[in-house]
């Protein structure tokens, strides 16, 4: 009833709509989905909402697509062609079946007509879920979440949340292909269950498995029998009861859980999104499409290089704007300071201490409440190499936080486990003067809340471009049966005897992954010619020669499968560095001069050693050649092949096959480049320049 009286007003609702809502994501790209011009289309929303249908037409309408709002004729039945996927209705005692969906009667004319074909696209519609340019107490209240929306609250979400609204698109389903000869009502069912997992697996990517009360989980972690059989056996090894025991369980469970609330983290995407655009020039993204391919059935597992505080704040917001769940962030404790902790907490951080060995109640406490994060399908993230890397090298992974992983997966996590590695590139970190001090043999200073006021003091200073580049994913499953073929035999052993080979290999490959992605920017370019001249000065036009050669080099042969290189030209990469503070520039008669102090040259090490196994491959052949003045392959191959397992290992680095075929491709580029000549198998080096 109330539809139909509503219909003459739609278009005047339609074009209001579209006026006032702004689409700030949509994925994929609509010309991108594939459509089949010759079938008719039908959209099916993932719930009834008028103001999701109106918006749907609307974008079609700008797209060229299929109009919603028009009828499908197959023999005598004409239905729209958008509709709502049914859901369980509601009363007082209990809930409704759902109603009928309507592909019953589009299957039986398919079957009269075997010529004809309906394709269907999945629409999901969130509302307010992501970061705008304002927020304030309403924003929060009518964004999206888990629960279902009422129509005052859903009007209130299109006033409020008008502005940031995000909709996926699913791949176009061909009905027929889903008819498999069983009758049209369980066919019916069929679509309608396949469609309901596509929508729930879309809602979890976006919005995170449902946030249960924090209290509830900690209290389900003491319950457990893992938990009760330690408290039974810590309190007789000690002599204590159990319940004081239990009380101290409790206690390590509040310590530890985190608090994540969706407001909270609407509240800090919308401060940070704020931030970065004081701080930074720019973020880019890179390859987060490989984490949106499997946050919909994978548990993901988040695990980026450690550089800065700012890089779980950095990603988290990163995955928000792209319409991904945040994390749960393991941070120390030591970061769970007054003002600081609690809103960590709330936006998802849960704390560990530095060392829990020889508390055996708080390390199963604490391994019992990431087990029940990752069986639950919350996206988790967590830094291998432990504390933050004052050499600027990946830092070798410590196996704490990797075991308690593996442990959790072999207990059993109901999806798939996907490790999803991420290297985070700074142009300039914030605390470039701490490291500085470091590098400089000054004692690592501890954390506290008055840093904040020292990091708003620095908030008018440049701090370049970041990049945030996602790897190649780890499936674990096909990660164990590359690595321990009999693993699947080891179900509901935690501690398998292979696991002590196992999480080092898993480590390691991790590392490798994060750094073959990578980012290559004006500093490391400029820092890597700068450092190797003898006494850290160059000519301008020299040094821009020399970065154009590195980055050409990895053009051709990259070091990682995924890197990133830098946007602009050689003038502002060295315009960029100077605005950082890294160089000084001089002119002189011949032309300028560009030098670093002590202090400069002593922290651009930090900057150059980001990027070191970029080259080393290229490094090690250069180095071979500069007390040979020619060299065959097999002859360079013995030479290099007994040093590179311990490059490898202290770099991190990752090869396109072998060491052979690798030195190979490596020669090949370092002849397009002029910086190699080969002749019959015989590579040499170039004459001199004016020789």
């Amino acid at each position: 009833m109330l539809t139909s009286l509503l219909q003459p007003l739609r278009p005047p609702f339609r074009k209001l709509l579209a006026r006032w809502v702004d689409l700030r994501l949509v994925e994929p790209d609509p010309h991108t989905l594939g459509l089949d011009p010759n079938k008719p289309t039908l959209y099916i929303l993932s719930r009834t909402a008028l103001s999701d249908s109106l918006l749907l037409e609307a974008f079609c309408a700008r797209h060229d697509l299929p109009p919603p709002d028009a009828r499908l004729h197959l023999g005598p039945h004409a239905l729209k062609a958008c509709v709502p996927l049914p859901r369980p209705g509601r009363r007082l005692w209990g809930r409704l079946p759902p109603a009928p969906a309507p592909f019953a009667a589009l299957i039986d004319e398919l079957k009269q007509h075997p010529d004809q074909d309906v394709q269907l696209v999945p629409v999901s519609v969130f509302w307010g879920r992501a970061p705008g340019k304002t927020f304030g107490f309403w924003k929060l209240l009518a964004a999206d979440d888990w629960k279902l929306t009422g129509r005052m609250r859903r009007l209130l979400s299109v006033l409020i949340n008008g502005k940031d609204v995000e909709l996926h698109l699913g791949a176009p389903l061909s009905l027929r292909e889903l008819s498999d000869g069983r009758s049209s009502e369980l066919t019916s069912r069929k679509v309608s269950r396949l469609l309901r997992v596509h929508f729930r697996r879309v809602r979890t990517r976006v919005l995170g498995p449902d946030l249960s009360h924090r209290n509830i989980l900690i209290e389900g972690v003491v319950a457990s029998p893992v938990i009760q059989r330690t408290i039974e056996e810590c309190a007789t090894a000690l002599g204590q009861s159990p319940q004081r025991m239990r009380r101290r369980a409790w206690r390590y469970g509040r310590e530890i859980a985190s608090n994540m609330s969706y407001p909270v983290l609407r509240f800090l995407a919308q401060l940070l999104h704020r931030l970065w655009n004081q701080l930074y020039a720019g973020v880019r993204v890179n390859g987060l499409e490989r984490a949106k391919a499997l946050a919909g059935d994978h548990t993901l597992v988040y695990v980026p290089c450690h550089r800065s505080h700012i890089d779980y704040l950095l990603l988290s917001y990163v995955l928000y704007r792209e319409g991904l769940m945040p994390p749960h962030i393991a941070a120390g404790r030591n970061l769970n300071m007054p003002m600081v902790g609690p809103l960590l907490r709330r936006g998802g951080a849960f704390f560990m201490r530095r060392s829990f060995k020889d508390n055996r109640l708080y390390s199963a406490v604490f391994n019992e409440y990431l087990h029940r994060l990752l069986s639950r399908g919350h996206p988790v993230e967590y830094f291998i190499e432990g504390g933050r890397s004052r050499s600027g090298r990946m830092l070798t992974p410590r196996p704490g936080m990797l075991a308690m992983t593996l442990r959790s997966y072999l207990r059993g996590t109901h999806r798939e486990l996907a490790f999803v590695p991420v290297y985070i590139g700074y142009e300039k970190v914030l605390e470039s003067s701490s490291y500085l001090k470091e590098l400089q043999g000054s004692v690592k200073k501890e954390e506290s809340p008055f840093d904040l006021v020292r990091v708003l003091g620095q908030l008018r200073q440049p701090f370049g471009q970041v990049s945030v580049n996602v790897g190649e994913p780890l499936r674990l499953g096909e990660f164990l049966d590359g690595c321990i073929p009999s693993w699947r035999q080891a179900e509901n052993d935690t501690r398998p005897p292979w696991l002590t080979r196992a999480v080092p290999a898993l480590g390691r490959e991790l590392s490798r992954r994060i750094n073959a992605a990578a980012s290559l920017n004006a500093v490391n370019l400029v820092a890597l010619v700068l450092l190797a001249t003898p006494h850290r000065a160059i000519e301008a036009e020299l040094l821009k020669e020399q970065m154009v050669m590195l980055t050409d080099l990895q053009r051709l042969h990259p070091g990682g499968v995924h890197l990133s290189l830098p946007g602009g030209t050689p003038d502002e990469w060295l315009t960029a560095a100077h605005t950082l503070g890294f160089i000084e520039r001089r002119d002189q008669a011949l032309g300028e001069l560009i030098l670093a102090n002590s202090q400069q040259a002593t922290l651009l090490t930090w900057y150059r050693n980001n990027v070191l196994h970029l080259f080393a491959l290229p490094a090690l052949v250069a180095f071979a050649f500069r007390n040979n003045a020619r060299l065959d392959r097999d002859t360079l191959y013995e030479l290099l092949a007994p040093a590179w397992p311990l490059i490898d290992h202290e770099l991190s680095v990752s090869l396109p096959g072998n060491f052979r075929q690798a030195l190979d491709t490596t020669l090949e580029s370092l002849v397009s480049l002029g910086l190699l000549r080969h002749e019959n198998g015989i590579w040499r080096r170039p004459q001199p320049r004016g020789g």
